[in-house]
């Protein structure tokens, strides 16, 4: 998976998301601000197609609505609007056309700036967009790859709202948590990796451990025109990856893991080679 999947490209144009506080609002009327806003708003190089081809199937998406903006239009956010919703939801679509036994996810967590009629409207985008492709909820041990072909669906859509009551295909966010560590020091994550993990087969969820490093302000304030690749992720992007890899996957371990910037590292192939693991026991209990 990636972290603020959407965010390879921000709008430093536009004004500063409702997802920001009043004094940030106020800085970014100066365009230098909003430049450098950018360094740290941005988490990902790769667009959503580059992300699937490279084999990233968990996408953490944020959205929000262009306050005084005519209409109900969604935008992907992280400090900074990003492209419109559907047109990231119409990428995705293209590429699982082309791949019908590829499964994503896509994890909308969190919303700024809307009401009901603007979720109704996101909800009717995602439903147009992937059609017969959205799996129904189920329970979460059902949904292995064999279901999803018999029944040739490819998406699962979690959604962190009320609302998602209201529609089938709409997965409630707690099937979905995604425990944050909230430190620039790589030490610390990697013990509350360990921890969030070894509090997971209670919950009978979808899991995600976010190998993420989080700049506070001081940091920003020390690091202005780095920005986060710089500062945070290339130094420390080695020590998380020599994590993963000693990960296994199942029931009682690693289920989705995100990162930022995931083409910096062998980041996909290293998850995605977690697999044989399981491959192995089936070959050892056979």
């Amino acid at each position: 998976g990636s972290h603020d999947s959407f965010s390879y490209w921000v709008d430093e144009k536009s004004p500063v998301g409702p997802d920001q506080a009043t004094a940030i609002k106020r800085l970014a009327r100066i365009s230098l601000v909003r430049r450098i806003m950018k360094k740290w708003s941005v988490t990902q190089n790769l667009t959503f197609k580059e992300q699937l081809e490279g084999g990233i199937r968990y996408f953490d998406l944020r959205v929000s609505s262009k306050p005084g903006e005519i209409g109900q239009e969604i935008y992907f956010i992280h400090g900074l609007f990003g492209i419109k919703v559907w047109d990231g939801l119409k990428e995705m679509n293209s590429f699982l056309e082309q791949h019908p036994k590829e499964v994503i996810f896509l994890d909308f967590n969190h919303f700024y700036a809307m009401d009901d009629s603007h979720h109704h409207f996101l909800i009717n985008r995602i439903r147009s967009a992937f059609e017969s492709k959205l799996c129904c909820v189920e329970c979460v041990e059902y949904v292995t790859l064999l279901y999803m072909w018999e029944k040739k669906h490819q998406v699962l859509i979690f959604y962190h709202h009320p609302l998602y009551q209201e529609y089938p295909f709409l997965w409630p966010g707690n099937k979905m948590p995604a425990p944050w560590a909230n430190t620039t020091n790589v030490h610390k994550l990697l013990q509350f990796l360990e921890t969030t993990l070894g509090e997971r087969s209670r919950y009978g969820t979808f899991h995600v451990s976010q190998a993420i490093l989080t700049p506070r302000v001081k940091t920003i304030a020390r690091h202005l025109v780095r920005g986060l690749k710089n500062t945070l992720v290339h130094r420390n992007l080695p020590m998380i990856l020599n994590w993963v890899k000693e990960q296994k996957p199942g029931v009682m371990g690693v289920n989705i893991i995100t990162s930022d910037f995931v083409e910096l590292v062998d980041f996909a192939a290293t998850v995605i080679a977690l697999n044989d693991l399981l491959l192995e026991e089936d070959d050892s209990a056979t």
